[in-house]
């Protein structure tokens, strides 16, 4: 009798083995994909997170501001609405890179981000590194200085004439558009927009070069800037490359290049105007 209670014992046990291994066994054929709907691709999107209007970082997730990766802060602004939108229409899950304005061509080359959106100008320059897609800007070059200088009064370009100027570094405006200033002061390229507005509202410099959306937004932090709006064929002089503003992505990788440019064309400029108008009304205060 007591073998065959541990015969009957021991047969319980290995079937109870048996058990757990059938079923383990059914989760390896069976794995858990999680929840099918939200498994979606990642836009990986490369900004600044320090050029307001177009993208700044806050300290919360108000007015629809995204994480930012590897960050306690969260991105906005008008290039976040517009990853944000293109994201949403492609399919795609997004996620927000703060990266120096010097090295966004480097992280897209490098396949580090798939997209930098961050209110890059598509010069004949940066195409021959990156590939861009049509604009989802078109940006108007302006000057601005303080209440205080002599150049507040402006109307022309040549009314700037031996101003002490500066504009951020690696842009139309500082390459470009500064030496269009007779006799000019040109002073060292900030590292960013920031820099650049602090730098004219301390006294470094007279006047500073930049597009329309950074003058209007700088004017809501500084009271004292003066936009600059010139005459008609007086004013600076850009092509169609200075004032395009284009999504960079590294050559070759078509397939988002299309799915992106097929949205796009979806938009007029009164929607990028609209949207504009909105990341401005919403910027923080304060962007250093």
């Amino acid at each position: 009798m007591k073998k065959l209670i541990n015969l009957l014992l021991t047969a319980a046990l290995l079937c109870g083995m048996l058990a757990g291994l059938a079923a383990c066994g059914g989760d390896d054929q069976q794995p858990n994909n999680g929840d099918a709907n939200t498994d979606k691709p990642v836009l990986r999107v490369g900004m600044e997170c320090g050029y307001a209007p177009y993208n700044w970082a806050q300290n919360d997730d108000s007015n629809g501001a995204v994480p930012i990766v590897d960050s306690p802060q969260y991105a906005n602004g008008y290039d976040v609405m517009m990853a944000k939108y293109l994201a949403d229409k492609i399919g795609y899950d997004l996620e927000i890179y703060k990266i120096d304005w010097d090295s966004l061509p480097i992280a897209v080359q490098s396949g580090a981000i798939d997209c930098a959106i961050a209110g890059q100008s598509i010069t004949a320059e940066r195409l021959e590194t990156v590939d861009f897609t049509a604009p989802y800007y078109y940006a108007s070059i302006v000057a601005v200085t303080r209440d205080d200088t002599d150049y507040a009064a402006a109307t022309k370009v040549s009314d700037l004439t031996g101003a002490i100027c500066t504009s951020q570094i690696n842009t139309v405006w500082y390459d470009t558009m500064l030496p269009q200033i007779p006799d000019a002061k040109i002073q060292p390229a900030t590292e960013s927009a920031p820099q650049m507005l602090v730098a004219l509202n301390s006294g470094a410099v007279d006047l500073v070069v930049t597009d329309m959306p950074t003058a209007k937004a700088a004017q809501l932090v500084y009271p004292n800037f003066v936009l600059l709006e010139m005459e008609q064929g007086a004013d600076f002089e850009a092509s169609d490359e200075d004032i395009n503003i284009g999504i960079s992505l590294a050559k070759g990788n078509t397939e988002l290049l299309d799915k992106l440019n097929a949205e796009l064309e979806q938009l007029t400029a009164d929607d990028f105007a609209e949207m504009m108008d909105e990341a401005i009304k919403v910027q923080p205060l304060t962007n250093e």
